[in-house]
C-alpha cells in the first residue's frame, strides 16, 4: 500500500491496520514453512490447518468489514466476501472432517462449495469493472478477450489432456474439468479489466488482478498435478490460496480508481493484442500436427475470431478519422461554416466554370464592433455569436450560394450570378451579420468582386474584394469623422475655451492609447471620446460652467448631468455610439464614488479610465475662471495621489511616464514640446 497509505490506514482504522498486518504475517510464516521448512515437522500440521485457516478468516472479516463500513461498490465486494466464504468453507470442510478420512468421497461437498465460489467472483468483477469502466470503446473490451482468451487456450492445451484424460466417471471429469475452465474465465475478466485500464490498472485493481490470478494459477497447477498423481503437500502451492485471499482482502480497502480509457492505439496495447493473437495462431497451427485438446482449439479460435473484429473496428476507425480530418480540413469548427481553404477551392472551380457559364459574385465581410463586444462580455459570449451569426449568414443566402468563415471575424458568400451591392441577397447576407443590444452594436463592412470580370485569379478576386470591404469601412470611419467635426464646430462656437481643452484631451489621451497598444479600432473611439467628453456641457447654462467661485448642490446636480446628456447627443449618430458609451462613464472613480451610474474599477471602461486622468492633467494644468494653471510636476503629483481611489493606478503611471518621457525630450532640445497645456479644474474639484 506504500508508506502514506499505511499511516493514513494506521491512524484511521488501527484494527483494520492490525488485521491486515496479520495477514501479512500469517502468509509469511506459511511460504517460510513451505519452502525452507521453518519451524520443522513439528510445525507443519499447525502450518497447513490452522495459519492457513486462520489467513482465510481473517481476509473473510477484513472483507466483510469493508461491506459494512462503505457503501461504495458495496453489492461488488458483497460478492467477493461470499466467495471467499464458500472457498474458506470448502477449504474447513476438508480440514475438519474430509483430511481425516482415509478414502475421501471425490468429487464432495468440499468441491460444491469450492465451485460456489466462481459465480460469485466473476459477478463481483464485472461490478467492478462496469462501476469503474468510464468512458470506454469496444476495441479495449476485444483487447481484453483477445488476451484473456490466449491465456485460457495455452492454459488448456497444457493442463487438459492430463485433468480430462485421466478416465474415471463422468462427474469426477465434470468436476475436475470445472477448476480450470473456472480458473481460465477469472483470467479472461482480469485480462479485460486491465485492457479498459489501458494496462495500468492502479493499485487495488491490481491487487485484484494479482489475487485472482496467484488462486487460478494454483488451482491449475494443483489439478494437473493430483491427475498426474504428483501433487505433494507442504510446498509453496500451498501458500498461494492464503496469499490470494489475503490480496483480495487488503485490495477492498484501497481506493478503487475508475479503470479511465487508455489509449486504443498506444503501442502497449496493440503489440500485447498482437502477440497475443499470434500466441493463439500458432496453438492452432500445432493443433493441426500434434494432438490438442478440443477446448484449447476453440479458445484460440475465439482469441482469433475477437482480433478479427478489433482489427475491422481499427480499420473503419481509421476511415472515420481520415473522413473527419479532410472533413474538418475544410470546416471552420467554431461556426460550421467552410473555411478559407475551401473558399480558395470553391473560387478556383468558380473560374473554371465561369469560363463556360455563369458569372459568379464574391462578397468579402468583415464585422465592425466586434471586438469591443468580445472584450466587454468575454471570448465565450463571442464564440457564441460568431456561431449564431454564422448560422444566420448561410441561412439567409439559401440556395444562392455558400457561406464561409475565413477566420477572426471575417466572412464571406460566394454566390451564383451576377450581384450588385444594393441587391436584395447582398442586404440579407450584411443584416444577418448585424447584432444589436443596449450596449452594443455590431454590424458588417462589405466588398464584392465579380468572378471572373473583376479578377483573373481566385487570390486576386479574394483580394479585390478584401479591398473594397475596407473602402467601405473607411466611408463608414469618414461619416463618424463627419458627425464628430459638427459636434466640434458646435463646442467651439459655444465655448471657445471648451474646444481648445477636449483638443488637447484627445492629443494626450490618443498618444496613452498608442502606448498602451490599444487596436486600432479602439484607438480611434478613445479619441473621438477624449474630444467629444464634455459634449453635454452643451445643455449646461454658461453661469454655471463660468461660475468663478463653488457651485451649490443644485449646480453640481446639473453638471453631473452633463455626461448622460452627451451619451444622448452621441447615440443619435449610430456611428459614434461606441463612443458614447466611453463618455458616459468618463466621470466615474476607480473607487466608485463617480457620476453618473458609480462604476467601479475594471466595471469602467479602459477608454474612459484614459479620458479621466487626461482630461484632470488638462484641467490642472490649465487656466480656469475658478483657479489659475499650475505646472507639470504639481500636475503629476496630483495625479499620483489620486491613483487607487479617483484614477487607475495603470493609466496614471501610463500617463506620468509618457509625460515625463516628453519632457526629457523637450529639455534636450531633441524633439518639439508636448501638445498638451489646457485643461480644466484641480484632481478634486473636477466637473
Amino acid at each position: 500500500m506504500g508508506r502514506i497509505g499505511n499511516m493514513r490506514l494506521a491512524r484511521k482504522h488501527p484494527v483494520l491496520s492490525a488485521a491486515v498486518a496479520a495477514l501479512a504475517a500469517g502468509v509469511a510464516f506459511e511460504s517460510s514453512q513451505s519452502v525452507i521448512g521453518f519451524g520443522g515437522q513439528a510445525l507443519n500440521g499447525f502450518a497447513d490447518d490452522w495459519i492457513y485457516t486462520a489467513v482465510e478468516v481473517l481476509a473473510v472479516a477484513v472483507c466483510l468489514a469493508r461491506v459494512l463500513r462503505r457503501r461504495d461498490d458495496r453489492a461488488a465486494w458483497a460478492l467477493m466476501t461470499f466467495g471467499l466464504v464458500m472457498w474458506t468453507a470448502g477449504d474447513l470442510t476438508w480440514t475438519l472432517w474430509l483430511d481425516n478420512v482415509a478414502n475421501p468421497p471425490y468429487p464432495s461437498i468440499a468441491d460444491a462449495l469450492y465451485l460456489a465460489m466462481y459465480p460469485a467472483i466473476y459477478a463481483s468483477l464485472m461490478l467492478l469493472i462496469r462501476s469503474r469502466q468510464g468512458d470506454t470503446g469496444a476495441a479495449q473490451w476485444l483487447d481484453g478477450g483477445v488476451v484473456g482468451l490466449t491465456v485460457a487456450a495455452i492454459a488448456a492445451a497444457l493442463t487438459f489432456p492430463a485433468v480430462a484424460g485421466g478416465g474415471g466417471r463422468f462427474i469426477a471429469v465434470v468436476v475436475n474439468v470445472a477448476y480450470p475452465v473456472g480458473d481460465f474465465v477469472l483470467l479472461i475478466f482480469v485480462a479485460v479489466a486491465y485492457s479498459l485500464a489501458g494496462w495500468r490498472p492502479g493499485r487495488a485493481w491490481l491487487l485484484v488482478g494479482l489475487g485472482v490470478t496467484v488462486s487460478a494459477v494454483a488451482d491449475i497447477v494443483f489439478v494437473y498435478q493430483a491427475a498426474k498423481g504428483t501433487y505433494a503437500a507442504g510446498t509453496l502451492l500451498d501458500a498461494m490460496w492464503p496469499a490470494a485471499m489475503a490480496l483480495l482482502a487488503v485490495a477492498a480497502w484501497m481506493p478503487m480508481q475508475g479503470l479511465r480509457r487508455g489509449t486504443v492505439d498506444a503501442p502497449h496495447t496493440i503489440v500485447l493484442t498482437l502477440l497475443a493473437a499470434t500466441s493463439a495462431l500458432a496453438l492452432l497451427v500445432t493443433a493441426a500436427f500434434r494432438t490438442v485438446t478440443p477446448l484449447a482449439v476453440g479458445l484460440a479460435a475465439g482469441s482469433l475470431v475477437l482480433a478479427s473484429v478489433r482489427a475491422a473496428l481499427t480499420y473503419l476507425e481509421n476511415v472515420r478519422i481520415l473522413r473527419r480530418n479532410a472533413r474538418n480540413a475544410l470546416t471552420d469548427p467554431l461556426s460550421g461554416l467552410p473555411n478559407r481553404r475551401a473558399l480558395m477551392e470553391d473560387l478556383e472551380r468558380a473560374f473554371a466554370a465561369a469560363k463556360e457559364g455563369p458569372a459568379a459574385t464574391l462578397a468579402f465581410f468583415d464585422l465592425n464592433g466586434f471586438k469591443r463586444y468580445n472584450d466587454t462580455f468575454g471570448h465565450a459570449a463571442g464564440d457564441a455569436l460568431l456561431a449564431r451569426i454564422g448560422f444566420a449568414l448561410r441561412r439567409s443566402i439559401g440556395d444562392s450560394g455558400r457561406a464561409y468563415r475565413l477566420g477572426g471575424d471575417e466572412f464571406c458568400v460566394l454566390l451564383d450570378g451576377r450581384f450588385a451591392r444594393h441587391d436584395p441577397v447582398i442586404g440579407a447576407a450584411a443584416a444577418a451579420l448585424v447584432e444589436r443590444g443596449s450596449a452594443f452594436t455590431v454590424s458588417a463592412s462589405v466588398g464584392l468582386a465579380i468572378v471572373p470580370d473583376d479578377a483573373p485569379s481566385a487570390g486576386g478576386a479574394l483580394q479585390l474584394a478584401d479591398e473594397r470591404m475596407y473602402a467601405e469601412k473607411a466611408s463608414s470611419s469618414a461619416s463618424r469623422a463627419q458627425a464628430r467635426d459638427v459636434l466640434m464646430q458646435l463646442l467651439s462656437e459655444r465655448t471657445p475655451g471648451l474646444h481648445q481643452h477636449v483638443t488637447s484631451v484627445g492629443t494626450l489621451a490618443n498618444a496613452i492609447g498608442i502606448g498602451m497598444q490599444l487596436e486600432p479600432e479602439d484607438l480611434d473611439v478613445l479619441l473621438r471620446a477624449a474630444e467629444l467628453h464634455d459634449v453635454g456641457k452643451l445643455a449646461i447654462p454658461d453661469q454655471i460652467l463660468e461660475k468663478a467661485g463653488t457651485l451649490t448642490s443644485s449646480e453640481w446636480d446639473f453638471m453631473r448631468q452633463h455626461p448622460v446628456i452627451g451619451e444622448r447627443i452621441l447615440n443619435a449618430a449610430p456611428a459614434l455610439r461606441p463612443v458614447a458609451r466611453l463618455v458616459r462613464s468618463s466621470h466615474e472613480r476607480w473607487d466608485g464614488a463617480g457620476y453618473p451610474d458609480g462604476l467601479a474599477g475594471d466595471q469602467i471602461p479602459l477608454g474612459a479610465r484614459i479620458v479621466s486622468v487626461c482630461d484632470a492633467f488638462e484641467a490642472i494644468t490649465s487656466d480656469r475662471v475658478y483657479q489659475p494653471a499650475r505646472s507639470r510636476a504639481v500636475a503629476i503629483a496630483e495625479l499620483r495621489r489620486g491613483a487607487g481611489t479617483q484614477f487607475d493606478p495603470v493609466v496614471v503611471d501610463a500617463v506620468c511616464h509618457h509625460l515625463q518621457a516628453t519632457e526629457k525630450v523637450v529639455a534636450t532640445g531633441a524633439g518639439p514640446p508636448p501638445t498638451t497645456g489646457s485643461g480644466q479644474a484641480s484632481v478634486g474639484a473636477l466637473g
